[in-house]
């Protein structure tokens, strides 16, 4: 017996010398404690919770070398690995996590939109909602501000540069020929289809150090990773039909649609001041094919085919008969990329894009043969240190080869070519000092095979969380694009055009409302410069060109305050001038208004089943040459205004009858004017004004989706 008690007597102490007391206190980094942080060893059931005061006492049996490990809600988890003895009476400082819904954004410059962006200033569905904007997502980006209002073009023209100067990207991969051609007042369209789409970045100016040949402005899109159903979308319009089909998989994916658009019944109805000899007819389609390859690895595969084709004379006061001209095109567009995860935080996006253009033009009496064909390779490594510090760094290599065969109206033959191939490094990190204060430093470097041309791109922003709601940022960017083809083709004796960013931004968002203040100045150097009407073999060329542009840009969009009702407000001044082309002096572009406003409104109503939109755009008149009075870009165009409107009934679940109306009023807008290469008998130069080509644009549609769950439609993509 009394070996028995002796026995436990032993064990019981045995185990009060075992065991070991962790104690301390947890406060953030102002001193101020933490009550309800979790306090553990790794791996085990031992700890406890942090008391009012932010102290912690807990014992264990474990011994020697131990992980303790404190976490609270949004503050960075803390560890600390020691013997145990030592992990007693600990002073913890806990920093604030900066991944947290309300910690700051490095954003100056940028419009992001889609699932993972933080503040949503467009969504995707907003490209196909905005009423004017015909589905196109260039023209739902024409509402936002530090675009211009360049009717007639239909591109984007942003802050002051020129449309050349802005680049489109797929999932990071460059689209080189992302417009569909078309004639002269015509307005193009974007080729790429915005049902594909899951996010979308606008850069207007100051963009990462991993974008190049953009003087400024990029757009980036990502297309969808995975869709969330099989489903079926057929279209029927007053200008063709669609239709497009999802397949899902275990591992896989397929998306598709296809369009056919003909709008010769819509010219007999509503004829314009064209004389069409063969109305545009396009044929299109595209496909995503998506693969997981393990828990982490993502490969998609797009594809894009159009082919185009019209005819038309257009109104030239110098030409009684008008001019001819006809466009057959075809384009090619094919994207691959690849994406993974690895260990210890590194992560892989690597990728290529090939495009094949082909455009066979009669102009009069000439010919015009143009072939393009462009590659993008690129890999691009990124490694996440903490939540504090990640570092991205990659390469890219650009492949242009451009042939033109012309042939004129005595049949002159002559071939105009080059190759232009360009090799990118990149690295960028992004450091978040704290909740309140981040910034993205990176620098690029750029060689051009065919200018021996050698740039640097420093890049730099910075962001500050003023307020619970509100942040500042800042951005400073130096950026180098070469010149285009149409100088190319004539001429290779350049080096890179180039202009520096310099951006200083507000915003303030609060319960679905956002509002943005951004200021900017670019400078602008090394612009092409040629003595000739137009570009042509003879002209003399330099990169003696300069400019400015500096403005104020403002955005307003709620949510909330109106039941069903969402609306944004934009208004954009510009200030530049530029001395290039065959300009004889430093001027304002006939492409840049000092003024441009939208305002963009949609509103549900339930009784009806029917979703209402309506948008307004004005633009401030823009510079042209009156030859009757001296000076060049001496006089201004009247003022762009045009209401649009739109009207989606939900006939069932999965029915949509759409209707829409552009320029409702039918505002006589002006384009510009044309004037006579001669005086007339008394001492003037005639001139007729340039219109668009018609007043309004009427559009009706029906839309049918088939799905399993039999509720899904396609009201989102109108």
């Amino acid at each position: 017996m009394k070996q028995l008690i002796f026995l436990l007597f032993t064990l019981s102490t045995c185990s009060l010398i075992a065991q070991t007391t962790i104690s301390g206190k947890v406060t953030d980094n102002k001193g101020v404690p933490i009550s309800g942080a979790n306090v553990y060893l790794n791996g085990t059931y031992d700890g406890t919770a942090t008391i009012n005061d932010g102290s912690f006492k807990f014992t264990t049996e474990e011994i020697g070398e131990q992980t303790l490990i404190i976490s609270f809600v949004s503050f960075e988890s803390y560890s600390k690995t020691d013997l145990l003895k030592n992990l007693n009476n600990l002073q913890i400082k806990l920093k604030e996590d900066v991944n947290t819904l309300d910690a700051v954004i490095v954003n100056a410059g940028s419009f992001k939109a889609g699932e993972n962006a933080k503040v949503t200033a467009l969504k995707p569905l907003d490209v196909v909602t905005t009423a004017g904007a015909m589905g196109d997502f260039i023209g739902a980006l024409q509402t936002l501000p530090g675009t211009s209002n360049v009717a007639e073009d239909g591109r984007l023209f942003v802050r002051g540069g020129d449309a050349e100067e802005t680049q489109i990207f797929v999932d990071g991969m460059r689209v080189f020929t992302p417009y569909s051609p078309t004639a002269n007042n015509i307005p193009t369209r974007g080729r790429l289809s915005p049902f594909l789409f899951k996010g979308i970045t606008f850069s207007t100016g100051g963009y990462s150090a991993e974008y190049g040949q953009a003087l400024s402005s990029v757009l980036l899109l990502n297309s969808i990773d995975e869709p969330d159903e099989e489903r079926t979308d057929i279209s029927l319009m007053t200008v063709g039909l669609g239709v497009g089909n999802t397949q899902k998989w275990e591992k896989n994916s397929l998306s598709v649609n296809a369009s056919y658009i003909n709008l010769q019944p819509y010219q007999e109805l509503y004829p314009d001041n064209n004389e069409w000899h063969r109305p545009v007819q396009s044929l299109g389609g595209e496909a995503v094919y998506r693969h997981k390859i393990n828990d982490n690895g993502l490969l998609k595969l797009y594809g894009a085919f159009s082919a185009l084709d019209f005819d038309l004379t257009q109104e030239d006061i110098n030409i009684d008969e008008g001019v001819r001209f006809g466009m057959k095109n075809r384009n090619l567009y094919f994207n691959a990329s690849y994406k993974d995860f690895f260990k210890n935080d590194w992560s892989i996006q690597t990728g290529l894009s090939y495009a094949n253009d082909y455009s066979d033009l009669d102009i009069v009496d000439d010919t015009v043969q143009d072939t393009e064909n462009s590659a993008h390779f690129k890999i691009k490594l990124s490694k996440f240190y903490n939540s504090r510090f990640r570092l991205n760094f990659g390469s890219e290599y650009f492949i242009t080869n451009f042939n033109e065969d012309y042939t004129n109206n005595l049949n002159q033959k002559y071939n105009l070519d080059f190759n232009n191939n360009i090799a990118a490094s990149f690295a960028e990190t992004n450091i978040f000092f704290s909740k309140k204060l981040a910034a993205n430093v990176g620098l690029r470097a750029e060689y051009s095979s065919l200018f021996k041309d050698f740039t640097i791109s420093p890049r730099a922003s910075i962001a500050y969380k003023s307020g619970q709601n509100s942040q500042v940022s800042l951005a400073y960017g130096q950026f180098y694009q070469n010149p285009k083809n149409d100088y190319l083709k004539f001429n290779t004796n350049f080096s890179a055009e180039n202009t520096t960013h310099l951006i200083a931004n507000y915003q303030y968002v609060k319960n679905k409302q956002i509002f943005r203040a951004e200021a900017y100045y670019k400078d602008y150097n090394s612009l092409v410069k040629y003595n000739t009407e137009q570009p042509i073999a003879t002209s003399n060329y330099s990169n003696n060109g300069s400019g400015f542009a500096k403005g104020l840009d403002l955005f307003w969009r709620d949510n909330k305050s109106i039941k069903n009702t969402e609306y944004w407000v934009s208004y954009s001044y510009l200030d530049t001038e530029r001395d290039y082309k065959n300009y004889p002096t430093k001027a304002t572009p006939s492409f840049a208004s000092q003024h441009n406003a939208s305002l963009v409104l949609k509103h549900f109503i339930s009784d009806l089943k029917s979703q209402v939109g309506i948008s307004y755009n004005f633009a401030s008149g823009r510079n042209y040459t009156d030859p009757n009075k001296s000076g060049f870009l001496n006089s201004k165009t009247k003022n762009y205004n045009a209401v649009n409107a739109n009207w989606a009934y939900l006939i069932n679940q999965q029915k949509i009858l759409y209707f829409s109306v552009s320029n409702v009023f039918g505002t006589q807008n002006v384009n510009g004017y044309q004037f006579k290469n001669q005086l007339n008998s008394n001492g003037v130069f005639e001139s007729r004004t340039i219109r668009p080509a018609a007043d309004r644009f009427f559009f009706v549609g029906f839309f049918w989706t088939i799905s399993d769950n039999k509720k899904d439609n396609q009201l989102d993509n109108l």
